[in-house]
C-alpha cells in the first residue's frame, strides 16, 4: 500500500487532520499579526527598542519548536497538553518575519513621498494609514507569507504535544517505521505549504502592481 492509497482508505481522518492543522496555522497567524503588526509600527521610529524586540524575537526563532512547545507545558493559562500551547508556541515563531519586515517595509518608504504628504498637511495618523502603510504593504505582506510558511511546517511537530494536525500521521509513521504513513502526513503539510505561500504571492504581486 503506498501513501496514495493510505489517503484515499483513510480520507476521513485526512480531512479531519488537515482542518486541524489549517486552524492552529490560521490561530497563530491572527494572534501573530494582532501583535506583531502594530508593535512593528509602534517601533518605526525607536531604533533602540526595535533592536532589543527584534533580539528577542530572533532568539525565540532558534529555539528548536519541539523544545519550545516543553517549555510552554507547565506555564500556567497558555501551557497544558493540546492545541492552546501549540497556538502560542506557532504565533511567537511567526512574529520575526512579520515584525522585522513591517519595519523594514514602512522605513523604506521614500522620504521625499512622506514630505510631500505632510505639506499636503496631512496629520501623522494620515502619513501612517494613507502613505506609509500602503506603500510598504507588499514587503509587509512578504513577512506574513514567510511567516505563514513557516508555521505550516512547524505545526507537524504539535501533534507531538497531543495538539492534532498533519503531524499525528508523520509520528504514527515513525513509530510504525512505515515511510508510507510519514508521507501520507508530509505530503498534504508540504503541499499546504506551497498553496499557501502560492496565494499570497499573488496578493502580494497585485499590491506591488498597484
Amino acid at each position: 500500500m503506498n501513501w496514495y492509497d493510505f489517503l484515499l482508505r483513510n480520507r476521513g481522518e485526512v480531512l479531519e487532520r488537515t482542518a486541524e492543522h489549517i486552524g492552529l496555522v490560521a490561530a497563530a497567524m491572527a494572534i501573530a499579526l494582532a501583535i506583531g503588526l502594530p508593535l512593528g509600527i509602534a517601533l518605526v521610529r525607536r531604533v533602540t527598542l526595535q533592536r532589543w524586540v527584534l533580539a528577542v524575537a530572533n532568539v525565540v526563532q532558534t529555539i528548536p519548536s519541539l523544545a519550545l512547545f516543553g517549555f510552554l507545558i507547565p506555564v500556567p493559562w497558555i501551557g497544558g497538553v493540546g492545541a492552546s500551547t501549540a497556538i502560542v508556541a506557532l504565533a511567537l515563531y511567526a512574529l520575526l518575519p512579520i515584525l522585522r519586515n513591517t519595519c523594514t517595509g514602512i522605513t523604506g518608504v521614500d522620504a521625499a513621498v512622506i514630505e510631500s504628504a505632510r505639506g499636503m498637511g496631512m496629520t501623522p495618523q494620515q502619513v501612517l494609514w494613507q502613505v506609509e502603510l500602503p506603500l510598504a504593504a507588499p514587503v509587509l505582506l512578504a513577512g506574513i507569507r514567510v511567516a505563514t510558511v513557516i508555521s505550516v511546517g512547524i505545526t507537524t511537530i504539535a501533534a507531538a504535544i497531543g495538539a492534532g494536525g498533519l503531524g499525528v500521521f508523520i509520528f504514527r509513521g515513525v513509530a510504525m517505521v512505515n515511510n508510507q504513513v510519514i508521507l501520507a502526513g508530509a505530503i498534504p503539510a508540504a503541499l499546504l505549504a506551497v498553496l499557501a505561500d502560492f496565494g499570497l504571492g499573488v496578493v502580494q504581486r497585485r499590491l506591488a502592481t498597484r
